[in-house]
């Protein structure tokens, strides 16, 4: 390593998901994930639970970072972690480890928006998006449309006004008796069913806002209704109940995307977060991008669940910029892009 590299350790921390990553002038050389499986049993993540499994994760995946990057913890440029938005106990794990541990190596601090790393989870390996492009970031807490229009110059042109997408899909799931987290069970059992069996409504929001509440009241109220008139009707219809929720949320989602496209005139379309690992959203996608002629960018499923290589990604282009904060920072559970 040369004396002009740019070395970074990322550390993210904002849900359950404790991950460190290095990464050299740009390049990710790592991506250490511990995942909290503590959470299964009380159908979602538990806040307080989850910070005390960052604090016995957290040292060990940072060990690991550092010992399978090759590089040693003194050739370190910065140190940057999420700042926000994000669950408040787990976010402070995460910003204390970092100011401790950049104080103690007389090196800087760089604050990443967990939403734009998402976004930025596009340049860690080819094929890269060109700018502008819009993303549409999907994930358990949060629905937006984005116009990027450079690496830190980003515009919400759309969001959700109540759940998030991933949301939807957990409690849906969870109305039709499956376990936490639930969103990947429907996409698995929807593989199997037929998306047009049952009408759900999609939900029209002015603009290119989405709402994603209505559809949890509407299988709640369906399946009160058919239940009573069938004690197995989830049983009997489980493949085909997945396969019109997940077909109704792709839609609502999609909606919107070919109104945004329309409105800016964009070609280069990009999708990340979480739920961008559903396969019915991908497959969607891809063939609708083939019909509109649109360039599609998904990132590898790693680098969409949460993970320090997209905090990695974002804090080398914060490094560049000289965008540093002091040790008087403080997480925001609640953070604007």
């Amino acid at each position: 390593m040369g004396t002009n590299d740019i070395s970074i350790l990322a550390i993210e921390s904002s849900c359950d998901e404790t991950s460190a990553s290095i990464i050299v002038n740009g390049k990710v050389l790592n991506n250490i994930v511990a995942t909290q499986s503590v959470h299964e049993k009380y159908g979602g993540v538990v806040p307080e639970l989850a910070s005390r499994a960052h604090q016995e994760n957290l040292i060990p995946v940072i060990q690991e970072a550092i010992l399978t990057s090759g590089i040693s913890k003194d050739q370190l440029s910065a140190v940057a972690f999420t700042r926000g938005p994000g669950l408040m106990g787990s976010l402070l794990v995460g910003v204390s480890f970092a100011k401790a541990f950049a104080r103690s190596l007389e090196i800087p601090l760089i604050d990443v928006n967990h939403m734009q790393a998402h976004v930025l989870a596009h340049f860690i390996e080819d094929p890269k998006p060109q700018f502008p492009f819009l993303c549409l970031t999907v994930s358990g807490g949060h629905t937006q449309l984005v116009l990027v229009k450079d690496f830190l110059d980003m515009e919400v042109v759309g969001e959700t006004q109540d759940d998030a997408v991933g949301e939807a899909f957990d409690k849906t799931a969870k109305l039709l008796g499956l376990p936490y987290p639930g969103g990947p069970l429907v996409d698995k059992y929807a593989k199997e069913g037929n998306p047009k069996a049952f009408q759900f409504p999609i939900t029209r929001m002015p603009g290119l806002n989405y709402s994603f509440s209505g559809i949890k009241t509407a299988v709640l109220y369906f399946l009160r209704d058919r239940l009573q008139e069938n004690p197995d009707f989830i049983s009997e219809n489980l493949a085909d109940l997945c396969a019109s929720i997940q077909y109704t949320l792709i839609e609502m989602l999609l909606i919107k995307l070919k109104e945004a496209v329309k409105q800016y005139g964009v070609k280069e379309i990009a999708i990340a977060g979480g739920v961008s690992a559903n396969s019915g959203l991908r497959s969607t996608l891809s063939d609708l991008a083939k019909k509109k002629g649109w360039n599609l960018y998904i990132p590898k499923f790693e680098y969409c669940t949460d993970n320090a290589a997209m905090i990695a990604m974002a804090a080398h282009y914060k490094y560049l910029k000289g965008e540093f904060v002091g040790l008087d920072v403080t997480p925001l559970a609640k953070m604007k892009l």
